[in-house]
């Protein structure tokens, strides 16, 4: 109900009778059930963009204001959500006191509505004046970041962004730029790790916002604490905005400033951040270049493909892959090639496989040449493997090398490794070794 009554203006007679649909929608939005409230607002938003000016300020705005001072906090929850509809109707005077009431439900004793304001501030301080924006929403932000519920001010924190968009009059800047620097600098060692990884995923965002100097000069130290937090939320979230702050200070100064920090994380002992750096290193290689790649983050990445967790190997299979798409075959024969390549010594079976893997993800994009000369040897080799998973997988990438080498090649090599282990004592290793003769065969016939 709450839902329909949205869509029903062109039922009561059009715009001009809108007015009717606020009553049982104003009931709604005290009720228990949170999605019916939830409905009843997104409903009151929808008449409420679409009303008349003077119908708003005759039936819309006094409903938000009884909604505001409700007994009951569910209605005082729902008022926090209309603001953003009612305040650019409003009268100065009236606007005034619907600042000042907004002010009130972000100090209410319940933290559902203090929560629920905080979530709303951002769409309310949109529709309000510049120079109330410095006076009014910036001190109720403040309050709301140093609020007692710790949801709260990771809501607060979330909303900082959109605040920060309303900077662009350059008035505003010195006014807002130092309660965010400050609130950024005390949340930062909030004692919530909510609050915390919360401010990492929106504080990266604010670095567009702030330009290069502010964001060198007040951001960096605080990028580098979260990326050193002990919660490994917090830490990702800085990871994944990276680029958000390269794009602003370049690539030279987030090289010397949060390169080490990052190298530290390669090995973090969460898997999840070693995985979300992994797959950062392609875009921090391109924009590195090949030279300062190698000096730093070369190591790093064979380092990967030994790692304990398979999702980060296979990750680090991948990775490898894109850093021979980006620096080309010949980097890749002297760089990558050799150090992979040595790994199929590793004495751990799992390893021997992530290495099979790599070697199938780079032959495509190292070509039909190096392919034969260095990688399809230890492929072969490897098919003599004591372990049925080895042999079986080495049938996989065989199957994937045909249609790159020349066909003598297949004839010669690569079809009597795959009849051999085609009577494999093995069924699984039987299984695929006839499965890439069958490709071989069609392949032949094709051509």
């Amino acid at each position: 109900m709450a839902e329909e009554l949205g869509v029903f203006i062109s039922y009561v007679g059009g715009v001009e009778h809108a007015n009717v649909l606020l009553p049982p929608l104003e009931t709604l939005c005290s009720v228990e059930e949170t999605c019916v409230r939830d409905k009843a607002v997104e409903s009151l938003c929808r008449i409420g963009s679409q009303m008349r000016e003077k119908d708003l300020v005759e039936y819309f705005i006094p409903m938000v204001k009884r909604l505001a001072a409700g007994e009951w906090f569910t209605a005082r929850v729902s008022s926090c959500g209309l603001f953003h509809i009612a305040y650019p109707s409003a009268s100065e005077m009236l606007k005034t006191e619907l600042r000042a009431v907004y002010s009130q439900l972000c100090q209410d004793d319940m933290p559902m509505v203090r929560r629920s304001a905080a979530t709303n501030l951002g769409k309310f301080a949109a529709t309000v004046e510049a120079a109330y924006l410095k006076s009014d929403i910036m001190s109720i932000f403040e309050d709301l970041t140093q609020d007692d519920q710790d949801s709260v001010r990771l809501l607060a924190v979330e909303g900082c962004a959109a605040l920060g968009k309303l900077l662009e009059p350059q008035d505003c800047v010195a006014h807002i730029l130092p309660v965010i620097v400050n609130f950024s600098q005390e949340l930062s060692t909030d004692s919530s790790q909510h609050v915390r990884s919360a401010l990492a995923s929106v504080i990266m965002g604010m670095a567009p916002v702030l330009g290069k100097d502010a964001t060198i000069e007040q951001l960096l130290p605080i990028f580098l604490s979260l990326l050193k937090d002990e919660f490994p939320d917090v830490r990702l979230n800085i990871i994944s905005k990276l680029d958000q702050v390269n794009q602003v200070i370049g690539i030279d100064l987030l090289s010397q400033s949060l390169l080490p920090a990052i190298v530290e994380l390669a090995e973090d002992r969460h898997w999840r951040v070693r995985l979300a750096i992994i797959e950062y290193i392609p875009l921090l290689a391109s924009q590195l270049g090949v030279g300062f790649f190698d000096d730093k983050l070369g190591a790093l990445c064979m380092q990967w493909l030994k790692d304990k967790v398979y999702s980060i190997r296979d990750a680090a299979a991948n990775n490898v892959k894109r850093l021979a798409e980006e620096f080309g075959p010949d980097w890749a024969m002297q760089h990558i090639i050799p150090q992979v390549l040595e790994m199929i010594n590793n004495p751990h079976y799992l390893y021997r496989m992530t290495i099979l893997h790599a070697i199938s993800l780079l032959a495509p994009v190292i070509g039909s040449e190096i392919t034969c000369s260095k990688l399809l040897p230890v492929v072969i080799t490897a098919s003599k493997d004591r372990v049925p998973n080895i042999k079986f997988n080495v049938a996989k990438v065989l199957q994937s090398l045909i249609p790159i080498v020349d066909q003598s090649v297949v004839e010669k090599t690569i079809r009597p490794c795959l009849v051999e282990l085609s009577e494999d004592p093995d069924v699984d290793v039987r299984f695929f070794a006839n499965q890439a003769l069958q490709l071989g065969d069609h392949v032949m016939m094709s051509s």
